[in-house]
Parts: C-alpha cells; sequence; structure tokens
C-alpha cells in the first residue's frame, strides 16, 4: 500500500493506511501509518465491534490531518489482553463454521 499511496500523495491527495505489521511499513514507509494491534486479516477489528471500527475511522482522520512526518507509523493498541473478541471463529485451527447448504 505504501507504494501506491505515494502516487497518490504526489497528485495532492493526503492518504493514512492501517498497518497489521510494523516491520514491512518501516521498509515501505507509507506517507502515514496506524499500527492498532489487531490480528492479520482483521485490519478494522473484528466483526461486530462498532465501537472499536468508529474509534479507528476517528484516529485515522485524526492523524490524516495533524502527522507531517513522511514514513510516520502511529502505534495505537487497540486491542487488550484478555479481550474475549480476541480470538476469531473464522481464523481458529478448525475453520471456518460448514456453510448453509440450502438452495
Amino acid at each position: 500500500m505504501g507504494l501506491i499511496q505515494r502516487i497518490i500523495e504526489a497528485a495532492g491527495i493526503a492518504t493514512i493506511s492501517v498497518t497489521l505489521s510494523r516491520g514491512i511499513s518501516k521498509q515501505v514507509k507509507p506517507p502515514r501509518a496506524v499500527y492498532t494491534g489487531f490480528p492479520l486479516g482483521h485490519p478494522f477489528g473484528f466483526p461486530h465491534q462498532n465501537f472499536r471500527q468508529q474509534q479507528l475511522l476517528r484516529l485515522l482522520l485524526h492523524y490524516l490531518a495533524v502527522l507531517e512526518t513522511p514514513g510516520e507509523i502511529v502505534v495505537h493498541k487497540l486491542t487488550q489482553d484478555g479481550d474475549p473478541d480476541k480470538a476469531c471463529a473464522l481464523c481458529t485451527p478448525s475453520g471456518p463454521p460448514p456453510a448453509d447448504r440450502r438452495i
């Protein structure tokens, strides 16, 4: 995303991304990025976590306006240890529940 962001920024449009890997983002150096601590596959948190998703959108809009240093990555751990929603049923080793086969 950082490479695409730079092209968009060159056209005069500000961009910001959610990163799930600080290490990769440090190498790619996107113009602006926020690290959330969410697991891979869940950049905006888990399903039905409306409050956290809205919280992240507000953070992104805030940092889009205030970050000026290119390549800056803001760290916001939005998940907490012991959070019951930290595990996702779709990501468990047993896989997702079987699909409803009715047609």
